[in-house]
C-alpha cells in the first residue's frame, strides 16, 4: 500500500497551454504497471477552463466545492456543482472549468490507453466560453 500524505507533494499551476485562467494542480498520480488509473484535484479561479479535449478511457468528474460549467461539443454548457458526479464517455470532446463569477474543484479520474490519459486540443474561446452566461442549462 502507497499512502501519500497531503501537503507532501507540491501544488503546480496548470500549463497555460491546456488551461485558461488561473489553475491550481494537487494531488496528481498515474499508476503504473497493470493500473491503469490517473487523476488529480484541480482547482479553477472564476473564469478558468480547460481546453477542449478528449480522453481515451472517459473521465469521472466528482465536483468538491463551488460551482462550474462543462460543455460537450455540439451541446449547451451545463452548470456542474459540489457534489455532482460527472461521466464524459470515452474521445468525447469536451471542457470544464469554473463559472465567471465562482471558483470550482473537483477531483479528475481517467484511465490510461497505452499510458496516455488526455488528448488536448484548441483553447475554449472567450467567445465560446461567455456563451454560457444566461443560457446554462442546470
Amino acid at each position: 500500500m502507497e499512502i501519500v500524505r497531503k501537503g507532501t507533494v507540491p501544488s503546480v499551476p496548470g500549463p497555460a497551454e491546456y488551461f485558461t485562467g488561473n489553475v491550481r494542480i494537487d494531488m496528481q498520480f498515474q499508476r503504473t504497471g497493470e493500473s491503469r488509473v490517473a487523476g488529480a484535484i484541480v482547482s479553477f479561479e472564476p473564469g478558468a477552463r480547460t481546453a477542449w479535449h478528449t480522453h481515451p478511457l472517459g473521465q469521472n468528474l466528482f465536483v468538491i466545492s463551488g460551482k462550474g460549467w462543462t460543455q460537450c461539443e455540439g451541446e449547451p454548457i451545463v452548470e456542474i456543482n459540489a457534489g455532482d458526479i460527472i461521466w464524459c464517455p470515452p474521445n468525447h470532446k469536451h471542457w470544464h472549468g469554473a463559472t465567471p463569477d465562482s471558483a470550482m474543484t473537483h477531483i479528475a479520474v481517467q484511465e490510461a490507453l497505452d499510458g496516455k490519459v488526455v488528448t488536448w486540443m484548441e483553447k475554449v474561446s472567450d467567445e465560446q466560453y461567455l456563451a454560457g452566461v444566461g443560457n446554462v442549462r442546470g
